[in-house]
């Protein structure tokens, strides 16, 4: 390796570290309070710090590999900048700018990559491509399931809130999966890059639709 590809693959490791805990702290902490907003805000740095790492070490040396690492790092980040992006979106009448456009056929793009490069591992008898598959569909159908809701006029008051939980939550599931990758290698391969997935994707779901019941519990008249 040279000394700037050293470098930055060093800075990409405490990135990575650094988003780990801050998402953690994040998710530990009170929805919309001070430290929450503070973690919020590392986890978001940190994480763009690890795209733009993984982006630059492809530039050095574009191998099959670093491909892969590539596209995955504009999946994860999509994630990450929509869940932020769409704090600036409270209202219903607020709608999704240039950059969110753009961004989401990036995205698209990269799941449509990953597929790509799968389907090619896959005929050369890697099991690897099992995992591009995997999150090269989540990327194609979270890309399309965001574009219909651009082009959609209907909204919820809450449904920002929402969406921060789910996007937020999906990103962190990727940081997981990218450490889990990296240091548990007592999984076999394909497990320890799709655990986060299995696991992390119920627990967005009930922690979204417990938010949900407490919205409507606290809507509904008391009796007197």
């Amino acid at each position: 390796m040279t000394l700037v590809e050293d470098a930055t693959l060093g800075i990409h490791i405490l990135a990575g570290f650094t988003a780990l805990f801050a998402g953690l702290g994040a998710i530990a902490t009170k929805k919309g309070g001070r430290r929450h907003r503070r973690a919020g805000r590392i986890y978001v740095l940190g994480m763009a710090v690890v795209a733009v790492t993984s982006l630059v070490l492809y530039v050095i040396e574009p191998d099959l590999g670093r491909t892969f690492l590539a596209l995955l790092a504009v999946f994860s980040y999509y994630f990450v900048f929509s869940g932020d992006r769409v704090l600036s979106r409270k209202r219903p009448a607020d709608s999704p700018e240039t950059l969110d456009w753009i961004a989401v056929g990036l995205l698209t793009l990269s799941g449509v990559g990953l597929l790509g490069l799968g389907w090619y591992f896959l005929t050369h008898g890697s099991e690897f491509g099992t995992i591009m598959l995997v999150f090269g569909a989540l990327g194609v159908g979270a890309g399309v399931q965001d574009i219909r809701k651009f082009r959609s006029d209907e909204s919820t008051p809450r449904e920002w809130f929402y969406e921060h939980i789910s996007r937020m939550g999906t990103a962190y599931i990727a940081t997981v999966t990218a450490f889990s990758a990296v240091n548990f290698d007592f999984f076999p391969v394909v497990a320890a890059w799709l655990w986060p997935t299995f696991l992390g994707t119920p627990l967005i779901y009930f922690t979204i639709r417990r938010y949900k019941r407490q919205t409507r519990s606290n809507a509904s008249p008391t009796a007197d």
